[in-house]
């Protein structure tokens, strides 16, 4: 049998995307089997100062040339790469692509069948207002405390949307050249903002799921995290049969449902997770097939 080729076999992406979501969306886009390329400043990609274990991960297999798209051979450079590419990735303001000579009404007239991904931090004519990742988790209601989130969540996702959006330019780029070679419809340009992606990732919340009263945000007792013996423990049991195993094993009369939002019902499941092991709890999840995991303090 023959093997499906990847996703994006075939499909050349630039890249003049710097920190965190271009990258790692072109990290995606080559693990779908896009040949991806890069130009970086003189002064290199910040991420190689923060963190360059994750740098060198995020472009491995990529190739990184170095130009300074402010002179005239760093400019010859930048359209000697155009020429040959398929989707252009970027992530600066809207001005500074103007600057550049890179505004898209410029770059779709001189290559017609390029695509453009743009990675912006708002929409529209937001997209010239400062942000990061934090400022847009904040913005949909995704800080609650004051502590910073896990991850960067905005960008990550932002990352994923990207390359979301460079598979439909080469969905593009397919049709455009079939099997007949002749060309078909223009280049297209695809704005991606990570306020967009923390708004999407905020949608649980602003259903209530994950607000203190909701669900999974802390109301249902076989949904939390609980302090155990020697550390902590994520409890996932919220379909009915789950609930019901875990009550079982901590010998709670827990009849509904409802009875896993009451109070008894959350001070009782507390109370026996608090008295057991994390080596305990493990073998209680094989034993009983229940969803939990167990963490150091």
């Amino acid at each position: 049998m023959s093997k499906t080729p990847p996703a994006l076999h075939g499909i050349r992406i630039l890249s003049l995307a710097l920190n965190l979501p271009g990258p790692a969306a072109l990290m995606r886009c080559r693990r779908m089997g896009a040949t991806c390329t890069k130009i970086e400043p003189p002064a290199g990609d910040p991420m190689g100062l923060y963190n360059r274990p994750a740098y060198e991960e995020l472009h491995e297999g990529v190739k990184v040339l170095v130009a300074d798209l402010k002179s005239p051979d760093g400019q010859a450079a930048l359209h000697q790469e155009l020429a040959r590419t398929d989707v252009l990735l970027t992530s600066f303001r809207p001005s500074a692509l103007v600057k550049l000579g890179l505004g898209w009404p410029e770059l779709r007239a001189r290559y017609p069948s390029l695509s453009q991904v743009a990675i912006v931090g708002a929409p529209g004519d937001r997209a010239e207002e400062p942000g990061h990742d934090l400022t847009y988790l904040a913005d949909n209601g995704l800080i609650p405390g004051l502590e910073l989130p896990a991850t960067l969540y905005a960008d990550m996702a932002g990352s994923l949307m990207a390359a979301e959006a460079v598979l439909q330019a080469a969905l593009r780029h397919h049709e455009r050249y079939g099997a007949s070679g002749e060309a078909h419809p223009a280049g297209m340009y695809l704005e991606v903002a990570l306020s967009d992606a923390a708004g999407y990732l905020a949608l649980p919340r602003r259903w209530g799921l994950t607000q203190p009263t909701g669900s999974v945000g802390g109301a249902h007792a076989g949904y939390r995290v609980y302090p155990c013996q020697d550390g902590r423990v994520a409890v996932a049991a919220l379909e009915p049969h789950f609930a019901a195993a875990l009550c079982a094993a901590a010998g709670v009369a827990a009849s509904d449902v409802k009875a896993m939002f009451a109070p008894a019902t959350h001070q009782a499941i507390a109370a026996f997770l608090a008295g057991r092991t994390r080596a305990e709890l493990d073998a209680l999840a094989v034993e009983r097939d229940i969803p939990l995991h167990t963490m150091p303090t």
